[in-house]
């Protein structure tokens, strides 16, 4: 049976190619952009398939428009997949209030948002598959990324939570974390103004992600691949890792929690009551 997949930010990058693999594969694509004009070629190969709309976001009443005109077109809505989203680089207090303001609304609330509206109707139908595409940010932190990366942990911290709370309804989250892929996220992203005392850490990695040579391991359309194999999985998991760095970031990071936490387990027992 054709899914029928509702994406967000299809116009580029890995929205982009999960929507161009969900219709070659031949399921129906509700697929949403700032300027859907930019996916005429796809509404021209694929002209029973694709449904382009018009989505900012950032805008709640837009978020509910949407999902009503695709349950309205399609008649169900069996994949979500919210991949919208921006990065910023700069150090934690060099950010103004807006640039926090848009980065959260952006990458964390506007994709619970799109969860919060679609719900219904998968618990309705009893089935569904969320997937949020958040970051191995979402799950290891780094310099110079603090509030996109704050948003992305919240969105894997939602998603792990919510896949408990859904999972008798028959519905599955996902929440899918890549690691470095060859998109335009990187040059993309904005700076906020450099502010000294952080040359070696922000400056750095700042100066690494602008880099020309900077070139990380993913290819975009292999993700997309991966993730059409997920929804077609009889058992998704909770978390997906996409990319050898990640894993071994990942790997990295695990070690040394589980090291830290040892080092101060004596402390952590030290607050029981006794009891």
């Amino acid at each position: 049976m054709k899914k029928v997949w509702l994406i967000t930010g299809s116009s580029r990058g890995l929205g982009r190619s999960i929507t161009a693999a969900a219709l070659a594969g031949g399921d129906l694509v509700a697929a949403t952009a700032r300027n859907p004009e930019v996916l005429n070629d796809l509404v021209a190969q694929y002209p029973e398939q694709v449904y382009p709309q018009q989505l900012d976001v950032t805008n709640s009443a837009a978020i509910a428009t949407v999902v009503t005109n695709t349950i309205a077109k399609f008649g169900r809505i069996d994949v979500l997949v919210n991949n919208a989203g921006f990065g910023i680089l700069g150090a934690a207090e060099a950010y103004s209030e807006e640039q926090v303001a848009v980065q959260l609304h952006t990458n964390l609330y506007a994709p619970i948002t799109l969860t919060r509206a679609v719900l219904p109707y998968m618990r309705q139908q009893r089935s569904g598959h969320i997937i949020q595409i958040s970051s191995l940010g979402g799950r290891a932190g780094n310099a110079a990324l603090t509030i996109y990366q704050a948003a992305k942990f919240g969105l894997s911290g939602f998603s792990e939570a919510l896949a408990k709370e859904v999972r008798p309804l028959g519905i599955w989250v996902t929440s899918v974390e890549p690691g470095g892929f060859r998109t335009d996220i990187f040059s993309d992203m904005d700076i906020a103004p450099v502010i000294p005392g952080y040359e070696t850490t922000v400056g750095a990695r700042t100066e690494m992600f602008k880099s020309s040579t900077f070139n990380p391991p993913g290819d975009p359309e292999k993700a997309a691949t991966a993730i059409l194999r997920l929804v077609n999985s009889s058992t998704p998991p909770v978390h997906l890792l996409l990319g050898s760095d990640a894993l071994k970031r990942l790997e990295q990071v695990m070690e040394e929690h589980q090291q830290e936490m040892e080092k101060w387990r004596p402390l952590s027992i030290s607050t029981d009551t006794g009891d």
